[in-house]
């Protein structure tokens, strides 16, 4: 099966695997499709198979990721996703492979990935990328770690930035951080804000729009990260019915 290189010739005719649709105007796939022509000069690369699914790998240089991270001179893995049916005929390694070349057409030091101790929803598979010789460089509360895979000896592990290690901010209240980097935040934040508000509650919105933001955000995973009273609950999207059992958990 074919791999195509999703680019400013054919982003709008071309499908992103993780918001398919043919619906013109459709805010998941405009808002996912945006961020990303912003970041392609940025050196952004996103890669899927040639078929309707999900199946795909997202990368960039590290000094332009959107994560709270230093890792000068490594390639970034924003998102390696392969969903069930494109499972076990060799696609991951197919597009792996991509990636760890076009690294090092760039001399890059290697890659780096947000991962975590066991498989969490939108993040990666650490038990494949160990497989595949990652290792750990560095941790983040409470179950983040951050994986890579040097190309030489000796050269600078990545490391978290301290703004992101402790899974807590200094806001009160319910807050979610978020970014248009996945598609499904667009219809989902707005959407948790509007629950809460009609059970006289609030929950304050604070989009980050910029790698110089995401650098800098209080959890590692800047795509989606859910606070209450200061403490990290979940960088899993909230569905309507997920939000309104935390509400009623928490007696709101």
């Amino acid at each position: 099966m074919n791999i195509i290189r999703i680019d400013h010739e054919n982003i709008e005719t071309e499908h992103i695997c993780c918001a398919i649709s043919d619906k013109k105007g459709d805010a998941c796939v405009s808002s996912k499709k945006a961020w990303m022509k912003n970041q392609f000069e940025n050196g952004l690369v996103f890669k899927r198979l040639d078929a309707r699914g999900k199946a795909f790998i997202e990368y960039i240089p590290a000094e332009n990721a959107w994560c709270p991270i230093d890792a000068v001179g490594y390639m970034f893995i924003n998102c390696f996703w392969i969903s069930g049916q494109f499972k076990g005929h060799g696609y991951a390694n197919e597009l792996l492979k991509d990636c760890i070349d076009e690294a090092k057409a760039q001399n890059k030091k290697g890659l780096v990935v947000l991962s975590s101790v066991k498989k969490m929803p939108f993040l990666s598979d650490p038990k494949y990328l160990k497989h595949k010789g990652f290792r750990v460089c560095d941790a983040a509360k409470p179950y983040y770690e951050l994986l890579f895979l040097p190309f030489l000896d000796d050269v600078s592990e990545p490391r978290f930035k301290d703004c992101c290690k402790n899974a807590s901010t200094d806001d009160r209240g319910m807050v979610l951080y978020y970014t248009n980097q996945c598609p499904h935040t667009e219809k989902y934040a707005p959407l948790i804000a509007e629950i809460a508000k009609e059970k006289g509650q609030t929950v304050t919105l604070k989009k980050i729009e910029s790698a110089a933001q995401a650098q800098n955000a209080p959890a590692p995973f800047t795509t989606y990260s859910f606070f209450y009273d200061g403490a990290f609950v979940t960088n899993e999207i909230f569905s309507e019915s997920k939000f309104k059992k935390f509400l009623a958990e928490k007696g709101l």
